[in-house]
């Protein structure tokens, strides 16, 4: 029985439909996100369809009045940026072995070097004539190291701390040119420019020391900045316990968010810059010594290993 015309349609349109959808799942398949190893995710660029977590908050540039906490959205594959991916990160794949061309892991470090009870202190928004000098007084009496994230443009306003901070043997860490807490919104060579230019300012301040570090302002992470920082030979940074310190809440509510419950290899973080750090040089002033009654050792945060 030979086929007839209508037969022949519906074979057709039957066709159509497979290739439609076999289409449909090339469309929808690609680069897999980069995952954080701490459940974090990366903030998605302007126009992404992606929408930050709820109730989740952006940390306001240094100095304004209310300064949230660092967002982390449920779940561990973090977002790409909307739009092509830069190579690094489109090729990224598991962030837990994913490496820059230097060598730098892309995925955010959260953690203390070390194997045991370590702690890693980082020191943000400095520095600052004012507080810098008496951060820098507290870790020295109390024989610790810590990281400084530094915005650019005050490194290049007061390069003589920033030489002071190296010189104490501290780390260094970029912390962008000028803290836009909307830099996950803009495009990406307006992110490569403040992530390098920040580099540049920091390091002419103090030239020779290494910044082997970079923050971004409010944990405003994308795919794209972790790898223009790593690539450049700098570990996206981020934290794992706040104290809140930035917000001025008070001695003790800093002392009982920091003698809390803490993670393990924790990263904690203060601020030496952004407005009068009069509570946070007197919650080092306690902690510290606390922390070494509790048997923690003073390092830096990993760089090198997810």
């Amino acid at each position: 029985m030979g086929i007839t015309s209508s037969s022949a349609r519906r074979v057709r349109r039957a066709g159509s439909a497979a290739t439609a959808a076999v289409l449909g799942v090339l469309a929808v398949s690609g680069t897999p996100a980069i995952a954080a190893t701490d459940g974090s995710a990366d903030k998605p660029a302007a126009g992404s369809a992606d929408k930050p977590a709820a109730g989740s908050a952006e940390k306001p540039a240094a100095g304004s009045a209310k300064k949230p906490a660092e967002k982390v959205p449920a779940g561990s594959a973090q977002k790409p940026a909307a739009g092509k991916p830069s190579g690094s990160a489109a090729s990224a794949g598991n962030a837990g072995s994913a490496r820059s061309a230097a060598g730098i892991p892309l995925a955010i470090s959260r953690l203390a070097q070390g194997p045991g009870r370590d702690v890693a202190i980082t020191i943000d928004d400095g520095p600052d004539p004012r507080w810098t000098p008496q951060v820098l007084e507290v870790l020295r009496k109390n024989h610790v190291k810590a990281t400084f994230c530094m915005i650019g443009t005050k490194a290049q306003k007061y390069p003589e701390l920033v030489r002071s901070v190296a010189a104490d043997g501290h780390r260094l860490c970029n912390h962008s040119v000028d803290h836009d807490v909307t830099m996950d919104h803009k495009p990406v060579a307006y992110q490569k420019q403040q992530i390098l230019e920040a580099k540049a300012m920091i390091e002419k301040a103090a030239p020779g020391v290494p910044v082997g570090y970079y923050r971004a302002p409010g944990g405003a992470f994308t795919p794209d900045s972790r790898a223009i920082a790593a690539e450049s030979g700098m570990r996206p940074l981020g934290w794992s316990v706040d104290p809140k310190d930035w917000s001025r809440p008070g001695l003790p509510a800093i002392i009982t968010a920091l003698e809390g419950k803490l993670p393990q290899q924790p990263t904690v973080l203060f601020h030496d810059g952004g407005g009068d750090r009069s509570e946070t040089v007197a919650a080092l002033k306690q902690y510290l010594p606390w922390l070494t009654a509790q048997g923690y050792h003073f390092t830096f945060p990993a760089r090198t290993t997810p």
